[in-house]
Formats: structure tokens, sequence, C-alpha cells
């Protein structure tokens, strides 16, 4: 069945369905990474969003449903250059495709997924629709599509009530504004005893909770939306208590003590970027997805320094506060998909919390 996709700025692009039956409208951005597209598809950070796959060959190992990040696939729709229609991999459950139809995931492959890629590097993320419905006239599907907005996700992404993973000598609340599970699977596999708590959750709550530490995690969105969170974040922040803070998180502990936040061209989507320690001068490739980054300008000296930067662009990608206990970082520690170069952030935490790597 022939596919379109049809972008805000009028291109149009023919290829084949795969996946979910449906027509879909959202945000398009692209990813870099050469493996893990079920740990993408499954990233709560996208959703609202469809993602384009720069490498050609998606679905080539299949779905094992062990590497889920969260519960359920949240993008909106799947852009690729080839699928793979039989996966070869001897922890398969099963194809991408059928993972996709049973989720009602639509996809479209067989168009240039580096031509598209370059157009929203040079214009920005933009909106998009995925549909089998061939359009002759497409001033009102152009006035829909540019009419979409992402909003409300955290809501949409976070847990309904608390549950608590692990056992272990430190007890941590981790915030969900639409966590990847690897962030609580981190804690857990350092003496952890974490307790998963849903986005609008009081400070208060946290507070009476005895923890020994506050886990923010990634999620979806604009920041600025997440008002009442924010609240939050101002009154724990001052609590002494140790926080360490991922993607969403980060950007939300910032907006909380004054500093600003600003949309990115085109965001950093993937497990191939490299960010700079600056107390250490080292190097490290992360895993990011975000859309959003933290003006650098608007730090106070007083109150913060910049941890990490980013090689590529010179974006701000960590920050180290200076009167209170609170390490955050823009990239994904936890990475998956993605390389381990800065899974030693976790043993860092655990330091904060007066333990150690080995506890």
């Amino acid at each position: 069945m022939k596919a379109y996709l049809i972008l805000e700025d009028g291109h149009v692009f023919e290829g084949e369905h795969f996946g979910g039956h449906k027509e879909v409208i959202s945000e398009f951005v692209f990813n870099t990474s050469m493996t893990g597209y079920l740990e993408v598809l499954t990233d709560p950070s996208y959703a609202g969003q469809s993602v384009v796959m720069t490498y050609p060959l998606i679905g080539n190992y299949g779905v094992c449903l062990e590497d889920q990040e969260s519960r359920q696939p949240y993008v909106e729709g799947f852009v690729v250059n080839e699928l793979a229609r039989l996966g070869s991999h001897f922890r398969k459950n099963m194809d991408l495709e059928e993972y996709l139809k049973q989720h009602d995931i639509v996809g479209i492959q067989g168009v240039d997924t580096r031509y598209i890629t370059k157009l929203i590097r040079n214009k920005g993320c933009m909106n998009g629709l995925i549909t089998t419905h061939h359009y002759d006239d497409l001033s009102d599907v152009l006035k829909r599509i540019h009419e979409y907005k992402v909003s409300g996700v955290v809501k949409q992404t976070t847990c309904c009530e608390p549950y608590v993973l692990g056992k272990g000598a430190y007890k941590v609340a981790l915030y969900d504004f639409g966590a990847k599970q690897n962030i609580a699977r981190e804690l857990v596999k350092r003496n952890c005893e974490v307790t998963v708590f849903p986005a609008d959750t009081p400070a208060k709550t946290i507070l009476e909770g005895h923890f020994d530490g506050i886990m923010l995690s990634n999620g979806p969105g604009d920041p600025e939306e997440c008002v009442d969170i924010i609240e939050n974040m101002k009154i724990l922040s001052q609590s002494g208590l140790p926080i360490f803070a991922i993607c969403l998180g980060h950007q939300l502990m910032a907006l909380a003590h004054g500093f600003q936040t600003e949309k990115m061209v085109y965001g950093h989507h993937g497990a191939n970027h490299p960010v700079k320690d600056l107390k250490t001068n080292r190097v490290y490739i992360s895993t990011q997805n975000h859309n959003y980054v933290v003006k650098e300008e608007s730090l106070d000296s007083q109150v913060a320094k910049i941890w990490f930067q980013n090689v590529n662009d010179g974006t701000l990608e960590g920050i180290e506060y200076l009167q209170e206990p609170i390490k955050t970082v823009q990239f994904h520690p936890e990475a998956c998909a993605g390389p381990l170069d800065t899974s030693y952030l976790f043993d860092e935490f655990i330091k904060m919390m007066g333990g150690n790597q080995n506890a």
C-alpha cells in the first residue's frame, strides 16, 4: 500500500506503508542511532513526535520485548529508508512490523531519509502527516499540520500511582516525567530501593518519605509548560537532599532556579553525541533525545556552573549547583540504547547520598 509523508513546508514524499493503519499528524525529528530502534520507539520523550531514522536499514534484528524502555511505544510515526521484513536474532520475540501493528504505530518506508534529515537540519523540526490517502489539494491538510502542537505529554507518559522497585541501602524517590525504565534499573543495580512517583506528586510527599536522594527523569515536551512541577522542584531544591536529574528533569531544575530554556533548531536525537566534562576535560559519547536546552547565558555564576558541554555545537549539557547537592545532565547516562560511557554518573549520585559505587 502506498503511503505519503507531507511536511509542513509543503514537501511530499511517497513511500510504502507499514505498521498501524491510521493517519497521524505530529512533530518530526531525526535520530542518528544505528541500532536501538526499539528503545527509540519506547522512549516516552518522543511523545507527540514521529522519528526519522537516518540509518538506512531498520528492523534487521527484530524486537526483543525485554529491551523496551517503557510499557508501550510513544512515537506517533516511524520513518525509515528500508524496513527489514524478517528480523534475525536469537532473542527476537517478533518482527518490527508486527510490533508496530500491535501498537497501531504507523510507518512509512522507501522514502529518502537522508533528504528529509537535511530538510529538518536546515529548517528545524517541523510538523508533518503520515497517511495512505492521496490528497490532490494540500491547502486544508497543511493548515491542519501547521496547527498541531506537542502539548500535555508529560501527563500522558507519567505513571498513575507510585510503585517500588528493588531493595537496598539507599532509598531513592524517582520522579517519573516520562522515565525510561533503565534509570530505575541502574539505581537498583547500585543497591537502591527506588520509589517511582507520578509527575504531579507534591514536594511535601517526597519530603515526608525519608528518602536519601531524589532522581528526576527524562520526559517529553516543552519544560516551561510544566508550571506546577517547577514549583515542586523549587521546594525540593531547598531541602538539602541530594538530587540527580536527567534531560527534562535537568531543564525543570534549571527553570526552578530562575534560569531559562529555549527550543533548539532540530535538537539532539541519537546515541553518538560527544560531551565534555569541563572539570576533567574528558570527552564522552552520550545518548541524547531532546528538543529544548538550558540557555547558558541565563545561568547565575553564584548559583551554578557548567558541568558538561556539547562538543559539536557548544550547548550546555550539564549543571553543577554550588549551594545545594544537585547535579543535572542533559544527556542519558542510563544509555539505552547507546554507549555506557557516562553510566558512572549514577555512582556519583550514590556518593552524593553518602555511599560509594561498591555499596
